[in-house]
Order: structure tokens, then sequence, then C-alpha cells
């Protein structure tokens, strides 16, 4: 059974599972069917995708208009995404933005350079959690392949779990500790705001994380950048 966070009428939020794709794949086609099913729903659109090692707060339009106006919301950045990553490698800052071109690498990885040209923009928080973990809270500005894990990556604490992105990963770690948290969106003139707190994951559920989590339920009262659409940080 998939978890529901929020059923509208013309569309669905879930909690996607870890480790199900939703890139147009086998799989996904898979997926969509069997939560078509579950809601009765005799058709879901996908609006936006998740890697396939992140969990976390996914939207389904259930009709082709309301697609066509969450897809131009996603499109036009009128949507703010927050995230949330585990790493036990100190970060070279605890906050701030993170800005570069993205290149392809070796091995399907991508890696952060200096130039800015067309640039992935990502501002975080991070919160020490004890026993040398730490908490992340990002929120991605632009839309790129990987764009967290490689921001991360580049501050030198990769993603507990990432396969791609941290060096030589324990094969016992339980998951991927990537979630798609939380979500900030005007549908209609209605303003919706939904959180979804992560439900696997060994790191996720202790008590130190917890306490963290909880005091980050609404993401968006945090002090964020404003944007312009050249890309440049402007004055908050």
């Amino acid at each position: 059974m998939i978890d529901v966070i929020f059923d509208h009428p013309d569309f669905v939020v879930i909690n996607k599972p870890i480790g199900v794709s939703v890139h147009k794949d086998d799989q996904a086609i898979s997926f969509i069917q069997r939560l078509q099913q579950q809601l009765n729903e005799p058709q879901l659109y996908l609006v936006h995708r998740l890697d396939k090692i992140t969990s976390g707060l996914l939207i389904l339009a259930k009709n082709t208009d309301a697609n066509r106006q969450l897809s131009s919301a996603f499109q036009q950045r009128k949507v703010d995404k927050f995230y949330i990553a585990l790493t036990d490698k100190r970060p070279r800052k605890k906050q701030g933005l993170i800005t570069g071109d993205m290149i392809r690498s070796r091995r399907g990885t991508w890696k952060l350079v200096r130039t800015n040209n067309n640039p992935a923009i990502s501002q975080f928080f991070s919160y020490g959690c004890g026993g040398g973990l730490r908490l992340f809270l990002i929120k991605p500005y632009t839309g790129k392949t990987h764009q967290i894990r490689v921001a991360l990556k580049s501050l030198g604490s990769p993603i507990i779990g990432d396969h791609l992105y941290y060096p030589n990963p324990d094969k016992n770690i339980d998951r991927s500790y990537l979630h798609a948290f939380a979500l900030q969106f005007r549908y209609h003139d209605k303003l919706i705001q939904l959180h979804c707190m992560p439900t696997t994951g060994h790191l996720f559920s202790l008590d130190t994380i917890q306490q963290q989590l909880v005091q980050l339920t609404k993401p968006w009262i945090l002090k964020w950048s404003k944007i312009k659409q050249n890309n440049k940080e402007a004055p908050s």
C-alpha cells in the first residue's frame, strides 16, 4: 500500500517509496498502474520526478488540465521543494548557497564546476545530530539531474547510502538517506503546504534526528534566499 499524503480532486501527493523508479521505464509504468488501482483512478500523470534512491513527496495529476497547470508551475519554479539528507562527513560550510554548472563525469555521475553559465543552485541549512551525523535541509532553486547529491558531494559531505557519490559506501547501510520532505505551491489560488516524514531507514528513526525533523516541518518559514531569473542571488 502506497502512503497518500494529500488527496485533492485534481491531484494526489504520495510518499514515494525508496527504490521505485519514476523515469519512464517499465517499473515506473507498473508503479503508476498499481497506484491507479489503489486509488480507483482511471489515469494518473507524473507531474515531476524523483531519483530512484529518493523517497518522499511526489505529485500525480488526475487529469490533463491539472497535469498541465502543475507541470507549468514546476517549470516556472513556482513550487518550493525541500529535501532532507544525512551525512557522516563534516561539510566545508554549515549553511549557505551552492552554485555552479554541472558537467558529466565518470560512471554516470555529475560534478559541480566553478563556472555559472547555466548553474545548479541550492540553498541549505545543516544541523549536528550527534554521533557524527549531520542533517541537511536543502532547497533546490533549479532542477538538474542529481543536483542535491552533487551539491552535497561538492561540500565534502556526500549522502549516506548514495552508491554513486559516497566513496566506499558501507554495504550494510539500509537505504540512501535522501528524502523529499516538503512542498509549498499554489493551486487555483489556494496555498498548499505539505510535509512528509521519512518512514524507512534506521538512521532517520534515531531520536536525535526525529527531534530535529519535528522542528523543520514548516521549512518555508526559514530565511531562504530569493533568486532572480538570471540565477543571481537577490537580497532577501
